[in-house]
């Protein structure tokens, strides 16, 4: 897996475009670069999984952690574009109904 830089779109909104498999291997950089967003004083993240095929419970649990930060600090964390296994995974888990989801970006 691969994160982009976390691309901010203004002081309060951060951009990530994540590519590859989200698991356990790659859930650790997705964190990082999560918890410096909100550290840098982003209330607003956007994360791109067009380009994410697969995602298990550790990269689901780093989507969960990240949301909480974030609201924490008044803000929101939206996903954009998840294809049909991770759709099918945040329906499942009933995360569907927590995380906005928007179609494009």
């Amino acid at each position: 897996m691969m994160v982009g830089d976390v691309e901010h779109l203004d002081r309060a909104v951060a951009f990530l475009r994540v590519q590859g498999r989200l698991d356990a291997a790659a859930a650790p950089d997705l964190r990082a670069r999560l918890d410096g967003a909100i550290a840098d004083g982003t209330t607003q993240i956007l994360i791109d999984l067009a380009d994410v095929p697969f995602i298990d419970s550790t990269g689901l649990g780093v989507l969960v952690s990240g949301l909480k930060a974030v609201r924490r600090a008044d803000g929101d964390l939206r996903l954009i574009a998840p294809g049909p296994q991770v759709r099918r995974l945040l329906r499942l888990t009933t995360l569907d109904r927590v995380f906005t989801i928007l179609e494009t970006a």
